[in-house]
């Protein structure tokens, strides 16, 4: 029975080995040139004039929050929509389109719940 798994403890033993490879080689081979420009951050071609680790306002966090909780909302609608199409008899319709329309209606009714409320506002 443990002789059945020997392929996928081969291929977890190559996996690492080249993940290591890929960490040590250019470590032990690398240049190692550094000067004061290179050790700064950097990001989007800007030298940065604030401390990174300042803090940002609570709205870039409530507007990424949304974002996933409508974004995993909506994986939801594709199993759905993958077998809508196999429904064909108007009762199974019926209960496929039912709950989905109860979901989508729940969906549509945050959204303007949040909308009213200016979450959606940026500024």
């Amino acid at each position: 029975m443990a002789i059945d798994y020997l392929p996928l403890l081969i291929l977890v033993v190559i996996a690492t080995g080249f993940a290591a490879i890929a960490i040590l080689v250019p470590t032990v081979l690398g240049p190692r040139k550094e000067n004061k420009q290179k050790l700064e951050p950097y990001e989007s071609g800007i030298i940065p004039f604030h401390d990174a680790r300042r803090r940002f306002p609570i709205k870039f966090y409530l507007i990424a929050m949304l974002f996933l909780l409508f974004d995993i909302e909506v994986i939801f609608l594709f199993p759905w929509a993958a077998i809508v199409r196999d429904l064909r008899d108007n009762y199974s319709m019926w209960l496929a389109l039912g709950p989905m329309g109860f979901f989508l209606l729940l969906l549509i009714a945050g959204l303007l719940y949040e909308w009213k409320k200016g979450a959606l506002d940026w500024e």
